[in-house]
């Protein structure tokens, strides 16, 4: 079995990579740079899981075109990135990056079904930050359906999104079981090094850590 696994480098992305591995399915690591700022950080990360999942394709996109069309604080540097407290009045937070998520699914679609892939995993869960609105199970189950309707007859494609409905902390607990190495992957959205600690995927990230009563691995700014 082949599986297209959407790696970011990042904590949720890395810990589905290696569910899928467990699962028994070869993997085609898909990652993506869109011009945010930490897409070095990123590439390292998912360039080194992928070596250590023994993943047997690394394909790596260049959606520039987000950068271009802008509207979030991933692709346009005259928005804020927020720290945690600042975005927690409501509202989608600066980060979201329009539609983003139909960009890189549409992307693995093809890439799935060039390889004779029967899955494409993607760790959206539906309570990350304020919701994003591509990250909900009704998202999915359309993309799915676009997925049966738009690719070749014979073709069965199944989005995976075990996470979906998981907390952080109980996504971490699906990483600690299978020994995934957190040391090697970069959630941050501010900064390559150290992190920042601050921001929303950091702060939901440190979290979930302290839940367990675990240290994270990586490095954070005056820790």
């Amino acid at each position: 079995m082949k599986a297209v696994c959407l790696l970011s480098g990042g904590m949720d992305s890395t810990t589905l990579a290696y569910l899928a591995k467990d699962m028994g399915y070869d993997i085609i690591a898909l990652h993506l740079r869109y011009g945010q700022p930490t897409e070095d950080a990123e590439y390292a990360a998912a360039k080194k899981i992928a070596e250590l999942l023994d993943a047997c394709e690394f394909f790596e996109v260049n959606l520039d075109y987000l950068l271009r069309i802008g509207g979030s604080a991933l692709t346009d540097a005259a928005i804020e990135i927020q720290d945690h407290a600042e975005g927690e009045a409501g509202g989608m937070p600066a980060t979201y990056v329009p539609f983003r998520n139909a960009n890189l699914l549409a992307i693995a679609t093809s890439l799935a079904e060039a390889r004779g892939a029967e899955a494409i995993f993607i760790g959206v869960q539906a309570s990350d930050y304020a919701g994003y609105p591509d990250c909900r199970p009704e998202f999915i189950e359309a993309f799915q359906a676009a997925i049966d309707a738009g690719t070749a007859d014979g073709t069965q494609i199944t989005l995976r999104t075990p996470f979906v409905r998981m907390t952080k902390a109980e996504i971490l607990q699906v990483g600690f079981d299978l020994g995934v190495p957190y040391q090697y992957t970069w959630s941050c959205y501010r900064s390559s090094s150290p992190a920042c600690g601050t921001c929303d995927s950091c702060h939901y990230r440190l979290e979930a850590f302290r839940h367990h009563g675990v240290d994270d691995p990586i490095d954070y700014e005056g820790r």
